[in-house]
């Protein structure tokens, strides 16, 4: 998600949609009430510094594909592949302010929100989830954050993988997807394939972002009980599967499993 970016910026703007504040109480020694939001001045420094200047510094370049897949409006999840640290700037660059003029809220793994670096995902939007024993409260987080009509940005592998493969998906996102979605609402799964020609992304590296086509939750409606999850998750597993087949073939890599 030329050393440019290749993106059309939108300008400095006001979401359309204001994030949802999910207040609970965290299921944690502390028993911290959590109260995910975003900064308007630190996500526009944070976003514009990135794209406009330390992605084209450390990138020889980031090519995006698929754009126009975005939805630009709606509660949309936002489901990528997880191949780094550098997959919070590349995702936001396609599904942000400056991309479609929307703020994006992030699904975080809980040894992330310590330290500086917990400050500034806790007013990125970003909110915690133990990715081995998601509690309640991390997912009827997100599931508000998705009724109120936001952004969310869930990795769906969970961690990050750099052996050219993707591995199993966690059923959490299909089953958040479903019951946020409900009878009433139609909210949009988009697959985004990232890749890094070098997976340690050191300096000079070329990165792309694919965005895919949406997996409207509608489309899952009728299935009986949990089968709409576990279709909606077979659907998003074919499509990141199809992603990284295709940057295997063009970076010349054997598919996993595969013989000499």
């Amino acid at each position: 998600m030329a050393v440019a970016i290749n993106i059309t910026p939108c300008p400095l703007m006001t979401p359309s949609v204001a994030p949802a504040r999910c207040e609970h109480a965290q299921s944690m020694a502390n028993d911290t009430e959590l109260k995910p939001y975003i900064s308007p001045w630190l996500s526009a420094i944070v976003y514009r510094f990135g794209k406009s200047i330390f992605l084209p510094y450390y990138f020889k370049s980031v090519t995006v594909q698929g754009q126009e897949n975005m939805p630009t409006e709606g509660a949309v999840i936002l489901a990528p592949m997880h191949r780094s640290r550098w997959d919070a700037f590349m995702v936001p660059n396609v599904g942000g302010r400056f991309a479609i003029g929307r703020e994006v809220n992030f699904m975080v793994t809980t040894d992330e929100m310590k330290g500086i670096q917990g400050w500034v995902i806790r007013r990125m939007g970003g909110f915690p989830v133990n990715t081995k024993k998601p509690s309640r409260n991390s997912l009827r987080c997100a599931v508000n954050l998705l009724k109120s009509g936001n952004v969310m940005a869930v990795f769906p592998e969970g961690n990050i993988f750099k052996d050219g493969t993707v591995h199993r998906l966690k059923a959490g996102l299909s089953r958040m997807a479903m019951q946020a979605a409900g009878n009433d609402l139609n909210i949009k799964v988009v697959p985004i394939g990232l890749y890094y020609d070098q997976p340690d992304v050191p300096l000079g590296t070329n990165a792309i972002i694919r965005v895919g086509k949406p997996l409207d939750t509608d489309s899952y409606k009728d299935l009986p009980g949990r089968e709409g999850a576990k279709a909606l998750n077979k659907d998003l597993t074919a499509v990141l599967e199809q992603f990284q087949t295709d940057f295997n073939v063009a970076a010349g890599v054997e598919a996993a499993g595969e013989s000499a």
